[in-house]
């Protein structure tokens, strides 16, 4: 029994079987997660005699129990003796990798891998790959799944006639009646090909990848295009072309928008495992149909990996696959190497790129779709940092201009914060000169939206501007369009005065602003007196 201090490092095995029939599932799982330290009280040979029995006659319990068990056991090599005894926990391994729970199983694969590599060739020949067996002709397809991750681990260090039972099982299991085990074999056929020696990935591996690719279960063909990168890796360039090429050209175009998206998402691994020649002559036209994807969702993982697949170009012909194949594609790509302005800009040099890439931002500001116009204003200030002053000047000071009066507010709001990003990279007396004229000017705009704007253009441009430029030039302004028509005007006059008010020194405070509020706190409109006596209050001015 335990000690008198109730050290439960000394539980009794009773105890546990106790423990592990109570019906409190917390309890059991306690118990479960006590199970290395019931172990070494037991010690090595009664673990193996009584406690591994005991655990694979009790397999039938709530999945997390179970999870933690299988858990548990990846972990108890030491526990039954070393790597002699390992073997010994293969049993309720082997059980739990037939439950019906997922996570269960993936759990008691990845502890049975884990353990694999502490067998030694003998044991693994006489203990683990009879197990394999087992599972992979099992009636349910649950076992059979779980075989499926099994057979890379014990591959490499059994002897050519065992070998060959493994490969014949493995292929068994890829035209397996159940999806579910395609599905699992697919998963793993990357993974048994890099174990595998050349000839057999030749002979062997290339058919299955063919069968599985073209499945008919969306859910397989899509998981054989990620093994294809691995495929691709294993075999040597000339023989590329003729065994892998027209299966991955065939995924390129699957009537599956979830195959096509694989194919895109692991675009840049495909063109690195198949080399220069064949991107170039294979790739590029697959990319750019990928780009033009009928499906939103493929075009998006394409034009994520632009970025990758231009720097992965060879060089003597990058800027001329850029050019012509790559940017005219549709607006997302186009966006997409605008947001990775600056690593682009690497591969191909800024003049080339602001050559080519004019027409494009400015199709793409005037595009008709809003959340366009918006992501471009959004990379305006990397924009500018990359392509300088005198060009951000000459080409697209203009277009940052028309944003302020776009028709949807979002856009207006978003050119009016893009300004003053470019404020503070180029700097107030730039502002001075370029900006601050043209946002002063839609002051007298006939459209009250737009002198509105003028006022939002203040209240962000005053920090950057500063106090000379805010007092001298942009304060008058606001003070002016305190007698503005409209009510929606004059209020914002209020908040735009409370807003630049810390910025002016506390002469103009007094002088100019504070009658311009007094005058305004008395207007016949509700909401113009609440923001001028909120100014009044926030500024100090009462």
């Amino acid at each position: 029994m335990a000690g008198a201090d109730g050290d439960d490092s000394l539980y009794p095995i009773a105890v546990l079987i106790d423990e592990l029939r109570n019906e409190d599932v917390q309890l059991r799982l306690n118990s479960i997660k006590k199970l290395s330290t019931i172990a070494l009280a037991l010690g090595v040979e009664r673990t193996r005699t009584e406690l591994l029995p005991f655990l694979t006659d009790t397999i039938y319990d709530e999945d997390e129990v179970l999870l933690a068990l299988a858990e548990q056991l990846g972990n108890f090599t030491m526990l039954v003796g070393g790597p002699e005894y390992v073997h010994c926990l293969l049993p309720p391994l082997e059980s739990l990798a037939t439950v019906e729970e997922t996570v269960v199983r993936d759990k008691a694969v990845e502890s049975l891998r884990k353990i694999s590599q502490e067998h030694s060739p003998v044991d693994l020949e006489v203990h683990f790959e009879p197990l394999v067996k087992r599972l992979a002709s099992g009636d349910w397809f649950t076992s059979r799944t779980s075989a499926c991750g099994l057979f890379s681990v014990c591959y490499p260090r059994v002897s050519s006639t065992v070998k060959a039972e493994i490969r014949q099982h493995f292929r068994t299991l890829c035209s397996d009646d159940t999806p579910m085990v395609r599905r699992a074999a697919a998963s793993k056929l990357g993974e048994f090909a890099k174990v595998l020696e050349l000839e057999y990935v030749k002979s062997d591996i290339i058919s299955l990848f063919t069968a599985l690719a073209s499945d008919e279960q969306d859910s397989v063909r899509l998981l054989a295009v990620e093994a294809c990168v691995s495929i691709a890796t294993l075999l040597p360039q000339e023989d590329l072309e003729t065994l892998v090429m027209p299966t991955l050209r065939q995924a390129a175009e699957d009537k599956s928008w979830r195959v096509r998206y694989m194919v895109a998402d692991k675009f840049s691994e495909l063109q690195k495992a198949v080399g220069p020649e064949i991107t170039k002559n294979d790739l590029v036209p697959a990319f750019q149909n990928l780009l033009k994807d009928c499906e939103a969702e493929v075009r998006a993982a394409a034009a994520n990996k632009v970025k990758e697949f231009c720097e992965n170009l060879p060089e003597d012909n990058r800027e001329q696959i850029i050019m012509t194949h790559i940017l005219p594609c549709c607006p997302e790509v186009r966006l997409n190497i605008i947001s990775n302005l600056d690593c682009v800009n690497e591969v191909i040099g800024i003049r080339q790129l602001s050559q080519s890439l004019l027409p494009a931002i400015v199709e793409l500001a005037e595009d008709a779709k809003w959340r366009v116009r918006l992501a471009i204003i959004e990379y305006m200030p990397l924009l500018a940092g990359q392509l300088g002053v005198e060009f951000f000047d000459e080409k697209l000071n203009t277009l940052c201009m028309a944003w302020l009066i776009d028709h949807v507010y979002a856009i207006r709001e978003a050119a009016t914060c893009n300004l003053m990003k470019l404020v503070e990279k180029f700097g107030a007396e730039w502002a001075q000169n370029t900006i601050v004229p043209k946002v002063l000017g839609m002051a007298n705009d006939p459209n009250y939206l737009h002198r509105m704007t003028t006022l939002f253009c203040i209240n962000a441009l005053s920090k950057a501007c500063g106090q000379e430029i805010t007092t001298k030039q942009m304060l008058p302004v606001v003070l002016k369009m305190s007698n503005d028509q409209v009510a929606n005007v004059r209020f914002n006059v209020a908040k735009s005065l409370q807003k630049i008010g810390p910025i002016l020194d506390s002469n103009a405070l007094q002088t100019e602003v504070k009658p311009v509020l007094e005058k305004l706190a008395s207007d016949t409109d509700m909401d113009v007196k609440y923001f001028a006596q909120e100014a009044i209050s926030v500024l100090a001015l009462a």
